[in-house]
């Protein structure tokens, strides 16, 4: 499948749109500048040395850079990704020290950051 942009609202757009702006609160600077740190690359599985929620972290840096009207259907699978992402694991929080945690590091790779 391509990810060419194409004229029209992809599929499943409208219905994923608020959970992804809930699930990804992080502004797209605040991203970029977290997935420059050593504790952003120090969290996840990784392939080919790249975790896959610091990639995913690119990918929603992207995301935020393109405007509703030109998002893919790659997008909207991606932000459905996300969104199942976010959620699943904000309900696995540890019970202290969550600021220095390697969950939160996890979420916020994925643009979420639980302490907003």
């Amino acid at each position: 499948m391509t990810d060419t942009k194409k004229s029209g609202t992809p599929d499943g757009l409208d219905d994923i749109w608020d959970d992804w702006n809930d699930a990804v609160n992080m502004t797209r600077k605040e991203l970029s500048d977290w997935l420059a740190t050593d504790e952003s690359q120090s969290v996840g599985d990784s392939k080919d040395g790249e975790s896959t929620g610091h990639e995913m972290g690119r990918r929603i840096t992207d995301i935020l850079d393109t405007k509703k009207s030109d998002l893919t259907d790659d997008d909207v699978k991606a932000m459905h990704k996300v969104v199942g992402y976010v959620h699943r694991h904000r309900a696995q929080g540890p019970s202290k020290d969550v600021e220095h945690s390697r969950w939160r590091y996890s979420l916020m790779n994925w643009g979420n950051d639980p302490l907003k």
